[in-house]
């Protein structure tokens, strides 16, 4: 099902006022409490919703399979890698485009209906499999925000950066890219003002910048204590990443927009990204799902990257999933967009940047309630 989340945002790229994502049910046979164990999943923000694609291709491939070419070793619950495999017959490589955020969809539904099956919090069920069994049920989160908003003085934005840490954000991230850069710089200014000695503040001008102006902005921005400086220009301009790095010495971070593991693995060959100060930002809800999230850390290890150096986008509870199972650095998240698909499950609190993730079966969705509310009525 095609949800909005539209917002009369816009960052340096593009505006939010027509966003969507999609929802999407995998409704097992497994029988628990009298109804059927149901897994959910949707797409990030960023890009639209993917109906169109899962109706005409991928849900009835998994459809067609029979039943237990689909299942694990046990015969009780599904196997996701095989699901994954079903999920991309007859699918050349390369082009990854809108495929990889359709099948990540669904394939965090997958796994939320496994971990379910299994009667486990997913992250501990990622842990076990692994994870070597080594759980931190504490993760690191940010507060994504700082977007351009009609009529928004720095006053406003102050307010806004001022309430993420009331609640216990320890870094902040706000949009440039989409004003000059003297405006750009007037608003950091004023953000640092506002926080100074309580967050950082980490910044996103989200692919908009050529090499020339990724510069310009870099020589502002090195000036002041940044958490990161993200995705200056192009995603695929991997050259254009490495050069900045000449004129950047502090962290930067990107990724959000690589889609497969062959491309994450391009960045790390060519775009100079540095393993002990700088960022990944791979989501696997973009990037065909954990399936393909699991074979980007793998390639990672290879090339001596730790885990840690991940903070996925997209602020959804199944990267605080992996990031608590597997051991990522932290996770997006945002506390007042995107909702109800963004934040945490009720009564979970921001305590010195971090959660504490819930013992809640599967992802957890349903610990939200205005989320599980939308998600129950696609189910029905």
């Amino acid at each position: 099902m095609t949800k909005p989340i539209s917002s009369p945002i816009r960052n340096a790229y593009i505006d939010f006022t027509k966003m969507t994502l999609s929802l999407v049910a995998v409704v097992t046979n497994v029988v628990r409490d009298g109804k059927p164990v149901i897994g959910y999943g949707f797409n990030s923000n960023g890009r639209y919703g993917q109906g169109a694609l899962i109706r005409e291709r991928i849900r009835s491939r998994i459809l067609e399979a029979k039943p237990e070419s689909l299942m694990d070793d046990t015969g009780e619950n599904l196997d996701p890698h095989k699901v994954w495999a079903a999920m991309l017959q007859n699918e050349k490589p390369g082009g990854h485009g809108e495929r990889s955020v359709a099948i990540g969809t669904v394939d965090m539904a997958v796994w939320d209906a496994v971990a379910k099956i299994a009667q486990r919090p997913l992250f501990r069920l990622l842990a076990d499999r692994y994870g070597g069994g080594k759980a931190d049920p504490r993760v690191f989160v940010y507060a994504a925000g700082g977007y351009y908003y009609p009529n928004q003085d720095l006053a406003k934005l102050r307010a806004e950066m001022r309430s993420y840490v009331d609640r216990g954000f320890t870094v902040v991230k706000k949009k440039i890219g989409g004003a000059s850069l003297k405006e750009d710089m007037r608003r950091i200014e004023a953000v640092l003002s506002e926080i100074d000695g309580e967050a950082q503040l980490a910044v996103d001008a989200n692919g908009r910048f050529d090499l020339e102006t990724a510069i310009a902005y870099a020589k502002e921005l090195r000036q002041y204590p940044l958490f990161w400086y993200e995705e200056p220009g192009d995603p695929l301009d991997y050259e254009l990443q490495r050069e900045l790095a000449q004129h950047y010495p502090n962290p930067m971070a990107t990724g959000e927009d690589l889609f497969s593991m062959q491309d994450a693995r391009n960045l790390i060959r060519y775009a100079g990204m540095r393993k002990d100060i700088d960022w990944l930002q791979f989501d696997c809800a973009l990037s065909y799902g954990l399936v393909e999230y699991l074979r980007t850390l793998e390639m990672l290890k290879d090339y001596g990257w730790s885990p840690s150096r991940c903070i996925p986008h997209g602020g959804h509870q199944m990267s605080l999933n992996i990031a608590a199972g597997l051991g990522l650095g932290g996770n997006e998240s945002y506390p007042d967009l995107f909702q109800p698909y963004g934040g945490f499950p009720d009564g979970v609190r921001v305590e010195g940047g971090y959660i504490t993730m819930p013992e809640l079966p599967g992802i957890g969705f349903e610990g939200k309630s205005d989320l599980y509310a939308e998600m129950r009525s696609l189910a029905s």
